[in-house]
């Protein structure tokens, strides 16, 4: 029934094709009817004119919403002739209802002003040109009884001014959620952008450290290279060894680099092992954390310490900022053969789910950066409500570059 509905309201000339033949089979057994009446054993012109409207109106109802103006003003033309003529109404003028609703609903103003009028004069039209002279003699009856005939026609305006209005606001609704939707969209892009600016910034600190360690193993090598060749060796292999963890590095940040606006001053980054510096932060500035590490502790590659790094102070400064002020938050660094895993949970009340997407008040950017930062050493990150409470951030980063 739900798809029936959908359909016919993206078709809503069926509907009217419809309505359309129902008002026809009645208006032609209405005037066959009339016809068979033994005063009038021959046709008039009057009853073939008659038929002429039962077919005109459901024809103007079929196309009444591609063309509201042109119908309406028809409607108009046939009812205005149908009175001079001294045509009697039969069942298919039910159609002048619709086309009154027509006028309102979808015409321009002009059309809406002229179905309104047509709508108020149809009574007295009507009832001046058809009604027994004698109905005339009695003012208060035949004021009450132009009033009982336009009532219909002018509540039918009434409704199809309401449908345009409330149309007009639901197009407004749209068109501002649109809106919004495009500035959350714009404020994600530019925490994107600003995130990625400055892990450009970190590449400066990454392929630094790498080819200053190159340097003094090349300067060793050179060195040693007639008394010790063994160690020459062995400083040759440290360089390769460094060069290929530089290139990895350089294809997994070089991705991020943008336009020239986004060189600064270089300054260095930390990493895993300013850990315990930010935690005693966090606990100074009146936030409890537990620290924990399992595993077999190794060096990691430079971009990967600034990515763990990144992730645990975004972490915690999201448990201050949304925690509550009775929180309190773990830390749980675990080396495990082909990856790392960082998780940071806490008890605290959460986040909400605009701020788990972003948000449109700039609370949940750190987020899309840290996503930005873990997909940029292909790694995976699980962001969401703790079970029993709080909120849980787990990190899992491959040791080994992807090749």
């Amino acid at each position: 029934m739900h798809r029936l509905n959908a359909w016919l309201r993206r078709h809503p000339v069926v509907v009217d094709s419809g309505w359309a033949l129902l008002v026809l089979l009645l208006g032609v057994l209405a005037a066959v009817e009339s016809n068979g009446v033994p005063e009038h054993p021959l046709p008039s012109w009057k009853h073939y004119t008659g038929v002429v409207v039962a077919f005109l109106l459901p024809a103007l109802m079929v196309v009444r919403r591609r063309w509201p103006d042109a119908t309406t003003a028809a409607a108009v033309a046939l009812g205005l002739g149908q009175v001079a003529t001294g045509v009697e109404p039969n069942v298919s003028s039910i159609a002048y209802l619709v086309f009154a609703y027509t006028g309102a609903a979808f015409g321009h103003a002009w059309t809406s002003r002229l179905a309104l009028a047509a709508s108020l004069a149809a009574g007295p039209l009507t009832l001046w040109r058809l009604a027994p002279s004698e109905q005339h003699q009695s003012g208060y009856l035949t004021v009450f009884m132009a009033v009982l005939m336009t009532t219909p026609f002018v509540l039918c305006w009434a409704w199809g001014r309401l449908t345009r209005v409330r149309r007009a606001y639901l197009v407004e609704l749209e068109d501002r959620a649109a809106r919004l939707e495009r500035e959350r969209d714009a404020k994600a892009q530019v925490a994107v952008a600003a995130e990625r600016a400055r892990i450009a910034r970190e590449l400066h600190d990454v392929v630094a450290h790498n080819v200053s360690v190159m340097i003094v193993q090349a300067d060793g090598a050179a060195y040693v290279l007639d008394a010790s060749p063994q160690q020459a060796k062995e400083a040759l292999g440290t360089i390769a060894s460094t060069g290929r963890q530089a290139l990895a590095e350089m294809r997994r940040l070089l991705g991020v680099l943008r336009t020239a606006d986004t060189a600064g001053e270089y300054v260095p980054q930390p990493g895993v092992e300013e850990l315990p510096d930010l935690l005693e932060q966090v606990r100074t500035a009146g936030l409890p954390v537990d620290f924990t590490a399992t595993g077999e502790v190794r060096e990691l590659p430079r971009g990967l310490e600034l990515t763990v790094y990144r992730i645990v102070q975004e972490a915690l400064t999201n448990v201050r900022k949304h925690g509550g002020p009775n929180a309190r938050a773990k830390v749980a660094v675990d080396f495990r053969p082909a990856d790392l895993e960082v998780l940071v949970e806490d008890d605290g009340r959460g986040s909400t789910s605009e701020q788990l997407s972003g948000g449109t008040d700039g609370l949940g950017h750190g987020l899309i950066g840290m996503r930005e930062r873990v997909g940029m050493v292909s790694g995976s990150l699980d962001v969401g409500p703790r079970p029993g409470g709080g909120f849980r951030i787990r990190a899992v980063l491959p040791l080994k570059a992807p090749k």
